[in-house]
């Protein structure tokens, strides 16, 4: 999956494929969260708000007369840039709502997703109903080894005379499109920068909007309730950022699943715990943190800053993860000790072999140069010697051929596709060799830090 904005935030023009693991690094201002949030949106939207036109009203009719009709894959998969055009499109409405800002803000901007065909595999097996429990409508199958999906009138005759015809079509058309397009857009989960105050304010947060539906209650004026909530909280904060208080704010439901990775790979718990120093706990009470020394009990507000920036990521690991999920995080070094930073990347890496998806942006030169690291002892002669030295796992270890690296940074672009050159901010994709990844502008820092060490030690 290739991604191409332009006139997105600071980024002038910027090109980056996702990988198994996506990392864009650079300085501050340099529109790595813009790229992030941007993408994360377009994911949310697909999987949200976004449906294919496939099954139209005539089908439907014949769908009503003969109780079943078999939709062609192949036909969706050569058609997939251009339904993924469509939606790209489509989202660039839905773009001032993923930033909170204003329409105009990015009237110039623009958001493009480009697939290779083969990246898309339908699912091998998929059934799902619509309807309800009580009265299912249609079943929905895709069985091993063909090439259509098969859709089934289950209700009785008389119930279908009431069904909405509009909403039936478009939650038909959401199932061919999860069917096909499942494995490619996954529903995301983002980590973002501002997760730390999240853990702290989701309390306040449910208290001002009880106070708002109070208010409303007592007014004499019908008002939507439902408006003037998305009015108060959508205009103040990204989508990101509501998605994260969102999350915190349900924890008693999502603890209650176990999530697939936390399952099969119990090494990930134990190396997220190691960061973690102690293990979350949700009770009617609230949200605590409880130590792995000493059994001290703490709220949010009187946890470490690391705890609270790792809430998000430790919840979603335990009780949502599973193998092709997207995972991303803005800054995983947020509030985190050089030691635990590397122990971060050796985290992503175990969920990058788990079969998560793992997109990160990041200032962090411990965790560039862990990430090396795993990535020479994959392709090292010695690693079994230094591994066993220091501790690290097979799990652990990274391919380089599915890791993805870019800085982001001011340069030389031809704009447009014209030949004239301009200096902007853009993405450089950064060399990935049998060292790792070099990303020189950290290197420059530290090399002029000692620098200016040597002089004043030696004059």
């Amino acid at each position: 999956m290739k991604v191409t904005v332009k006139n997105l935030g600071i980024l002038k023009q910027a090109e980056f494929e996702v990988g198994d693991l996506t990392i864009i690094c650079g300085a501050n201002n340099t529109g790595k969260t813009y790229a992030t949030y941007a993408l994360y949106g377009f994911l949310t939207f697909w999987n949200e708000a976004f449906a294919l036109d496939l099954l139209k009203e005539d089908e439907l009719e014949k769908l009503f007369g003969s109780g079943n009709v078999k939709i062609a894959l192949e036909d969706i998969k050569n058609n997939s840039n251009e339904i993924v055009s469509r939606a790209c499109k489509e989202y660039f409405s839905y773009l001032p709502k993923v930033f909170a800002t204003t329409d105009s803000f990015f009237e110039s901007s623009s958001f493009t997703i480009s697939l290779d065909n083969s990246v898309i595999k339908e699912a091998k097996n998929y059934y799902s109903t619509i309807g309800s429990k009580r009265m299912p409508i249609l079943s929905i199958i895709k069985r091993d080894n063909e090439p259509f999906l098969s859709i089934n009138i289950i209700a009785k005759a008389e119930d279908m005379e009431e069904i909405d015809k509009g909403w039936l079509i478009h939650f038909v058309n959401r199932h061919i499109q999860s069917a096909v397009f499942g494995g490619v857009f996954v529903t995301p989960f983002i980590a973002s920068a501002e997760r730390t105050g999240a853990a702290i304010f989701y309390r306040e947060l449910d208290f001002t909007r009880n106070r708002l539906l109070e208010q409303m209650s007592n007014r004499e004026k019908e008002i939507d309730p439902g408006t003037l909530l998305n009015t108060y909280f959508d205009k103040g904060y990204a989508l990101p950022v509501n998605r994260n208080v969102d999350f915190v704010r349900f924890l008693e439901d999502i603890v209650k699943n176990e999530g697939i990775i936390a399952c099969d790979n119990p090494g990930i718990l134990e190396s997220f715990g190691d960061i973690l120093g102690g293990e979350y706990r949700v009770s009617r009470d609230g949200l605590f943190f409880v130590t792995s020394k000493g059994k001290v009990r703490l709220k949010m507000g009187q946890s470490a800053s690391s705890v609270r920036s790792l809430l998000d990521v430790g919840f979603y690991i335990r009780h949502i993860a599973k193998p092709g999920d997207i995972l991303m995080i803005d800054e995983p070094e947020l509030n985190l000790h050089p030691k635990n930073q590397r122990l971060m990347a050796r985290l992503l890496g175990r969920l990058t072999n788990a079969g998560v998806r793992v997109f990160i942006t990041t200032h962090s030169d411990y965790i560039l140069k862990e990430f090396n690291t795993l990535i020479m002892l994959k392709r090292s002669d010695a690693a079994a010697s230094v591994m066993k030295e220091h501790g690290y796992d097979e799990k652990e270890l990274l391919d380089a051929a599915k890791v993805r690296a870019y800085i982001a940074q001011e340069a030389l672009l031809e704009i447009d596709g014209t030949s004239r050159r301009k200096r902007c901010h853009t993405f450089v994709p950064a060399p990935i060799g049998r060292y790792g990844i070099e990303v020189e502008s950290f290197d420059d820092t530290i090399n002029l830090m000692n620098e200016i060490q040597d002089k004043l030690i030696w004059g």
